[in-house]
């Protein structure tokens, strides 16, 4: 179906069909009418292309991924979920880019082609050459993280630093004095990515101003690397009693480990740390978190970058989440020894 017989049915002309579509004309409300009730008997959906053309917009949004090799945590899955349900919800579809790796010329092929009205990134490192990239084309974009340097950019963020940071003094309140925290993977965080510099940093000054130990670890995102994680804390600092992770991927590895080893939590040992809810209620006993409200944050998102979309002159925004951490099972007083 298309507007030519629209026009037909309603006894006008095809360009008076294509005003009361567009509103570029007034059309007379009688008239108006006329070619609606035609729309709503043939169902008609005005072509994708044709009103991407007229509006100038393709109607769809740009979602940039970690590399198509590596598989995506659940958390990741959650953001990507939530953006193409938030982006389908104000009628945008999704394109999405891998970037990293030998995946840049994906990237570089949509930024390049204007194939979408704007773009979401998602994991941010401190200084993320896309970033950059979209900046020098002037292009309109959306972080779920931040940069080093992110006052002129628009972001919806977790405060890891802080969200850490509580789990330390939750820890040492209970009078714990040798914590760990269970980072992302060495490579992650030697390359400046965002929420692992950021508890790191949150992790060294509450360790700091507690006066307490504090060991830091880096952990591959699965189970088998969170079991040997543990591990190795318990060969090489047998002293901590206490862990902080914002790996959530590697919580049934370390959930494991610690019972391979004997170790009863929270008598023996506490754990907590940030993570979406499922991942800390599965946890066994189940786990002092902060939650990561991934829900909010994509949809937070999608709604960021159309109103970058439809007002260009827009203060940039930021949204940053400080969820409370929710006490749990985990955490115990340190045992006696």
């Amino acid at each position: 179906m298309n507007i030519g017989e629209i026009a037909r049915r309603a006894g006008v002309s095809r360009s008076t069909v294509s005003y009361a579509l567009t509103g570029n004309r007034p059309v007379s409300e009688a008239t108006r009418r006329r070619i609606q009730a035609v729309i709503d008997e043939l169902d008609y959906r005005p072509n994708a292309s044709a009103r991407a053309l007229k509006e100038g917009r393709t109607r769809t949004l740009g979602l940039v991924i970690p590399p198509a090799s590596q598989r995506l945590t659940d958390m990741q899955l959650s953001f990507v979920a939530t953006i193409v349900e938030a982006a389908a919800d104000a009628d945008f579809d999704v394109l999405l880019s891998p970037s990293g790796d030998e995946h840049d010329r994906s990237f570089e092929r949509i930024v390049t082609g204007r194939r979408v009205d704007g773009f979401i990134l998602m994991e941010i490192r401190l200084d993320d050459d896309r970033v950059a990239r979209l900046q020098q084309r002037g292009l309109p974009f959306v972080t779920i993280g931040r940069t080093s340097e992110a006052q002129d950019m628009w972001w919806v963020d977790i405060d890891y630093a802080a969200l850490v940071s509580r789990c330390v003094h939750h820890l040492a309140d209970l009078g714990h004095r040798h914590i760990s925290l269970v980072n992302r993977s060495t490579e992650l965080v030697a390359a400046g990515y965002g929420p692992g510099r950021r508890a790191l940093t949150g992790f060294t000054d509450a360790v700091a101003e507690r006066g307490i130990a504090g060991v830091d670890v880096c952990c591959g995102d699965d189970a088998p690397a969170g079991e040997a994680c543990v591990e190795r804390l318990r060969t090489q600092h047998p002293e901590v009693t206490a862990l902080v992770t914002v790996n959530e991927a590697a919580l049934p590895g370390i959930q494991r480990g610690l019972e391979r080893a004997g170790v009863r939590v929270p008598r023996d040992f506490s754990v907590t740390g940030v993570a979406a809810r499922h991942w800390a209620e599965d946890f066994r006993p189940p786990m002092t978190a902060a939650e990561v409200p991934t829900h909010d944050m994509g949809a937070q998102a999608v709604e960021l970058l159309l109103e970058r979309l439809s007002t260009p002159s827009a203060p940039p925004r930021h949204v940053l989440h400080t969820p409370p951490v929710s006490l749990r099972a985990s955490t115990g007083p340190v045992p006696t020894r």
